[in-house]
């Protein structure tokens, strides 16, 4: 028999959804959160949604130069891969209060 009978088990029923929910509360939270990011000193901006998507890029006229196309690249690469790891770290932090640290698959 499970330890604290039925009254135990409803008692762990309930808590298991509590955390269900607030999982999935917190992952709606986190796809709608907009993360900032930015390389060469501000010359290149971009904001990703939560979902990893790109929602706004911005580049400053003097980093553009027809001459030097591959450092504009550059800067845009680096500037995404910022945000990337930025929502990554985010995401891993807030499932992690609600897991205790504890890594499960599928939820980050």
């Amino acid at each position: 028999m499970f330890p604290g009978g039925k009254k135990g088990m409803k008692d762990l029923m309930k808590q298991a959804k509590k955390m269900q929910d607030d999982m999935m509360k917190t992952q709606e939270e986190l796809a709608n959160k907009i993360i900032e990011a930015t390389s060469g000193g501000g010359m290149v901006k971009v904001e990703m949604n939560g979902k990893n998507q790109l929602i706004s890029l911005h580049i400053d006229k003097e980093v553009v130069d027809s001459e030097d196309v591959e450092m504009l690249e550059d800067l845009i690469i680096a500037a995404v891969n910022e945000a990337h790891d930025k929502i990554a770290k985010s995401n891993e932090e807030e499932m992690g209060k609600l897991t205790g640290g504890m890594k499960i698959p599928g939820l980050v």
